[in-house]
């Protein structure tokens, strides 16, 4: 750490806990190291002043799962240096990424578009309009999607998509973002997906 040119944090997606963690890491890390957070949707402006080196804060935000995903968003703050931002964009090519550029608003571009689709999902899984599968089904076969938007939710975690939905509706203060309740009934329930074994869908624990 002492040493590093570049530190990419990945905890999960809690606003203290990633301000604590940069607050570690710029006493850790060398003057002039750059620190990104792989945040989804939390203010990166609010991370780096957790900092006493917010210009070389930015947001790198790789897509899940990051060996087989090539996208990577790029978020700087309004106080991130065009220096940081050049370092970002190194990385990500380096590691063989196609990168684009979002403002530092809440959920960014990617999950700004796709959080709200999956709400949605839960939403018209909450009031019969179709059963889990069939809902999955009709996106993934009537507008080409790789996952339907349940069954993504289910690999993302549901708590991690509850987390950016908060974020997105505290942060805009619009009630589009207001998060599902059977989401919420999910997460309280511990069904937070593929991770738990259980989320919209049951999943085979592995055998010992």
């Amino acid at each position: 750490m002492h040493a590093a040119d570049f530190v990419v944090e990945a905890a999960p997606e809690s606003e203290p806990l990633k301000k604590a963690i940069f607050a570690a890491l710029d006493r850790a890390a060398p003057p002039g190291a750059t620190l990104a957070s792989n945040t989804s949707s939390i203010s990166i402006a609010r991370i780096g002043a957790a900092t006493t080196r917010p210009a070389c804060v930015v947001g790198l935000h790789f897509m899940n799962p990051v060996p087989l995903m090539p996208l990577c968003e790029i978020v700087p703050s309004v106080a991130t240096s065009e220096a940081t931002l050049s370092s970002a964009r190194a990385l990500a090519a380096a590691m063989g990424k196609t990168t684009i550029l979002a403002q530092d608003r809440p959920g960014f571009i990617v999950n700004r578009i796709l959080m709200p689709m999956i709400n949605e999902a839960f939403f018209a899984l909450m009031e019969g309009v179709g059963s889990a599968e069939d809902i999955d089904k009709g996106m993934k076969m009537g507008t080409s999607h790789p996952l339907g938007p349940l069954a993504l939710a289910d690999f993302i975690g549901l708590d991690t998509c509850l987390s950016i939905m908060r974020v997105l509706h505290d942060g805009t203060g619009d009630s589009k973002y207001r998060p599902c309740p059977l989401l919420v009934q999910h997460v309280d329930a511990g069904w937070v997906g593929k991770k738990a074994f259980r989320g919209v869908y049951t999943y085979a624990e592995p055998l010992n």
